[in-house]
């Protein structure tokens, strides 16, 4: 038996491994805020709020998607909005801006460090809370 069947076959085995992927995440989201936190107490007012606004900045792209929401489904981000949201959601992004902040020894300012851990800290709440990203069509993705 491979492991991309054990899932499929094995409902508790997939259950599990969800469950251990949202605790991951939540230590990720704690460990994050945690270092958003010593950056802003660390490095001033301005760190501390480069940090807040990016923890809050990736849900403000569902304003992409306002025109439109009176058509969506309950549950569904406007289409319009996906690749926005979709795109400001990826730890990706935020994880290599973060590897290249700390090889890269002649731009160092602690407010933009600030601010990817508090980018990174949103990301991980929202997968440990089971939000990921969405479809083409606005849902979200299981």
């Amino acid at each position: 038996m491979s492991a991309v069947t054990a899932p499929a076959k094995f409902p508790a085995v997939r259950t599990a491994v969800r469950v251990a992927g949202r605790v991951a995440w939540f230590g990720g989201a704690l460990f994050w805020s945690a270092f958003a936190v010593l950056e802003g107490v660390n490095h001033g007012w301005l760190a501390a709020l480069f940090a807040a606004a990016f923890f809050v900045a990736p849900d403000l792209t569902f304003l992409a998607g306002l025109r439109d929401a009176h058509k969506a489904e309950r549950g569904q981000l406007p289409p319009r909005a996906v690749p926005y949201y979709n795109a400001a959601h990826r730890a990706m992004v935020p994880l290599a801006l973060i590897v290249i902040y700390a090889v890269e020894p002649f731009f160092a300012w602690a407010p933009l460090f600030a601010a990817l851990c508090g980018w990174m800290a949103h990301i991980s709440f929202d997968r440990a809370l089971g939000y990921g990203l969405r479809t083409k069509e606005g849902f979200q993705r299981h």
